[in-house]
């Protein structure tokens, strides 16, 4: 059934579907604009579609709002969003503002806000969900919430930076960090420097590494010198290095400095290998086993959370030491391979011993070359003496042969609309 009155921030990450039940994208916010008289009027939804391409869809096209769902007609302009500037976004700008209660009880600020459907099928602003400042000193107290109709209240400020980058991090906490990075570059470049300053070390980490490098470098300059090393030290080496060599070297030594001194060595190793070689696009963090160790163990360091499942889909079998720079390469297992075979089954009887491995200095055009004709995820770099040092996997590669503004560009094949998103 269609809801005729909604709360804003359940709505972001819903469903956008078109008149036949076919997926188009999913609503990343609402827009509404504000009027003279009266609360503020929504004019639309900032829809993410194929290819991460954001779009306005306007309220009038909007035929349906359940819940998971929103319901369009089908007609949707695939020109890219540019927010007009009457209209404000409310989970990137209005959610986390303060507004004073006319009824003279004080202050609260806006965690969130219903739009209603009015007869002649316009919607509006309605109620506001708001919360009291905390009482007591401790970090755990919460202030009194309460609801709230938009006209019994005045805003205290009407500008973005008036939001808590706290609120939009909340707002955004259920997102992806591929997600959370295009939200970030939707913002102004000052808003977007405080809203991750504010994410935790892991979070950070983790969206830096899906960010365009000239974002990467304003984000981290911001940070100072001990936490850009609890940053750096949480990503892919092959990341950090990469977002390292662009520091000035003064900066970069003093962060290695301050690194876990086994990190810092594989980062001072991978920023000496050429940007398009195997050096310099590998990751140094394998899961490398022993010729002995079992299929059932090679699974469970598979089984990790922490593995990216590029670096999952094969685990690669040398001589000890058994860490970059390991002893001689032996040769690799597949995950599939090893579904085939019984739980105790020694890695060193079903190694894969065909495929070649990289050398340090192989350039990026052989290496996709290799992984497209052989249907791989990813291949073992060995140095001269055969020892393997690291692994490229498919994703590394993809990240350089994109053009530098694929996370925005607008020359997307075009989208009819109703294709399933």
């Amino acid at each position: 059934m269609s809801a005729t009155r909604v709360f804003v921030a359940r709505l972001a990450g819903c469903g956008v579907f078109d008149p036949a039940g076919d997926r188009v994208g999913k609503v990343i916010d609402v827009l509404v604009a504000y009027r003279k008289t009266g609360a503020p009027r929504a004019t639309g939804m900032l829809v993410e579609i194929t290819g991460r391409r954001r779009v306005f869809v306007p309220i009038a096209r909007v035929t349906s709002i359940s819940p998971g769902q929103v319901i369009t007609n089908g007609l949707i302009d695939l020109r890219r969003f540019t927010q007009r500037g009457q209209e404000v976004r409310v989970i990137a700008e209005i959610l986390g503002r303060k507004v004073t209660l006319k009824d003279g009880s004080g202050s609260a600020s806006i965690e969130d806000l219903s739009i209603e459907q009015s007869k002649n099928k316009d919607w509006t602003v309605s109620d506001l969900f708001l919360r009291r400042p905390k009482v007591g000193a401790s970090p755990f107290a919460r202030g009194a919430t309460l609801f709230a109709a938009w006209q019994d209240t005045v805003e205290e400020a009407a500008t973005a930076e008036s939001q808590s980058a706290q609120q939009l991090i909340a707002t955004y906490s259920e997102l992806r960090p591929a997600d959370l990075a295009s939200a970030l570059l939707d913002l102004p470049d000052e808003r977007m420097i405080q809203v991750a300053e504010e994410l935790d070390d892991e979070r950070l980490a983790d969206v830096l590494e899906e960010l365009p490098e000239e974002e990467q470098i304003d984000i981290i300059q911001e940070l100072d010198d001990e936490r850009a090393a609890e940053v750096l030290d949480l990503m892919e080496p092959d990341d950090a290095a990469d977002l390292m060599a662009n520091l000035p070297e003064a900066r970069t030594e003093a962060i290695l400095e301050l690194m876990d001194e086994e990190e810092a060595d594989d980062l001072r190793r991978l920023m000496q290998y050429g940007e398009f070689t195997a050096g310099g696009l590998m990751t140094t963090e394998p899961i490398i086993c022993s010729a002995e160790a079992t299929v059932a163990e090679a699974m469970a360091l598979i089984r990790r959370s922490e593995v990216a499942p590029a670096l999952a889909a094969s685990v690669f079998v040398t001589l000890p030491p058994f860490e970059t720079v390991t002893g001689r390469y032996l040769g690799m297992v597949h995950f599939q391979r090893m579904l085939r075979y019984p739980p105790h089954e020694r890695l060193g009887t079903i190694l894969d011993t065909n495929t070649e491995p990289l050398n340090e200095d192989t350039h990026i055009s052989q290496i996709h070359r290799t992984l497209a004709n052989y249907n791989l995820v990813s291949l073992p770099v060995v140095d001269k003496d055969n020892h393997l040092i690291g692994v490229v996997t498919v994703d590394d590669v993809l990240d350089h042969l994109l053009p530098e503004d694929w996370r925005t560009e607008d020359d997307l094949a075009p989208m009819k609309a109703g294709q399933n998103g």
